[in-house]
C-alpha cells in the first residue's frame, strides 16, 4: 500500500508505489515514460497493468509503406515484445482510432476505465498531464478520461501521478528536443525536483533494458536510435519523473 507521501528518488523505493496501473494512447507511450518504473516494480513481485487507447496506426511518415492496417498490426506485436522485457503480463487494448480520441464520448471512455481500475484496484494510477507531454490530441484526452475515472473509482489511498520531465534535463536535452520536431512551444513541460513524487533516474542494467523495450517498438524507434546512437539514446531516456496530481 502507498502514501501520498512516498516520493520515489531509487530505485529501492518503487515498492512503495503498489500496484501500477498505465493508461497510455499509444504503444510506445508505455515504455518511453515509465518503462524503468514497470521493470523495477515487477522486478520487485508488484503488479503491473498497462492499457493503451489506441493501436497507433497514424504513427509513421510513410504512410505507403505502413497503410493503418499493416501499421496496427506490426505496432500491436511490438507492443507484446516490449512488455515482454519490461516482465508485464497484463496489457488491455481500449480500441479507439489512432489520431481519435478527442472523437469518444468522453462519458463511454470514463465508464469503461472506472470499471478497469474498480477491477484492478491499483495503488498507484500513471498517465498523462493534462499538457500530454507533446500536446498530442490523443495524449490530451487520454490524461482527462484517466482522471475522471481515477477520482471515480480509485481506492481512496491510491495516487494519480502524471508524466512530467525533470528541469534538471533541460540544460543537456532542450536542443534535441527541440530538433526533434515532437514537442511544441513551450513543451515538454519541465517540472522542479522538489516537486516530483517520482524523481527516477534508472540504473545502467534497467536503462539498458529499458532501450531493448523500446528498440522492440522498431516502427518507432529503430531509425530515431540509429541516429542518435545507442548510448546517446539511452541517455535520454534514463530519466523517469512524475508529478502528484493533488
Amino acid at each position: 500500500m502507498t502514501t501520498s507521501t512516498t516520493r520515489v528518488t531509487q530505485a529501492s523505493a518503487v515498492p512503495a508505489l503498489g500496484t501500477i496501473l498505465g493508461i497510455w494512447a499509444h504503444p510506445d507511450d508505455e515504455a518511453y515514460l515509465s518503462g524503468g518504473v514497470m521493470a523495477l516494480a515487477r522486478d520487485s513481485g508488484s503488479r503491473v497493468v498497462c492499457v493503451t487507447a489506441t493501436r497507433g496506426e497514424l504513427g509513421t511518415a510513410r504512410p505507403d509503406e505502413w497503410p493503418p492496417e499493416r501499421l496496427a498490426a506490426a505496432r500491436t506485436g511490438e507492443l507484446a515484445r516490449c512488455l515482454e522485457v519490461l516482465g508485464v503480463t497484463e496489457h488491455h487494448w481500449l480500441g479507439h482510432r489512432d489520431g481519435r480520441c478527442g472523437d469518444v464520448r468522453a462519458s463511454d471512455a470514463v465508464a469503461e476505465l472506472s470499471a478497469t481500475i474498480a477491477r484492478v484496484r491499483p495503488d498507484t494510477v500513471l498517465t498523462f498531464g493534462p499538457d500530454g507531454i507533446t500536446g498530442h490530441p490523443d495524449h490530451r484526452a487520454v490524461s482527462a478520461w484517466a482522471t475522471a475515472a481515477f477520482h471515480r473509482a480509485a481506492p481512496d489511498s491510491a495516487r494519480l501521478l502524471y508524466a512530467t520531465f525533470a528541469a534538471r534535463r533541460a540544460p543537456r536535452w532542450s536542443a534535441l528536443n527541440k530538433s526533434l520536431g515532437i514537442f511544441p512551444a513551450g513543451l515538454p513541460v519541465m517540472t522542479p525536483a522538489e516537486l516530483l513524487a517520482v524523481d527516477l533516474v534508472l540504473d545502467e542494467n534497467t536503462a539498458a533494458r529499458k532501450v531493448r523495450a523500446l528498440a522492440a517498438q522498431e516502427t518507432q524507434t529503430g531509425e530515431l536510435i540509429a541516429v542518435m546512437g545507442a548510448e546517446r539514446f539511452t541517455a535520454w531516456v534514463g530519466d523517469e519523473s512524475f508529478v502528484e496530481q493533488p
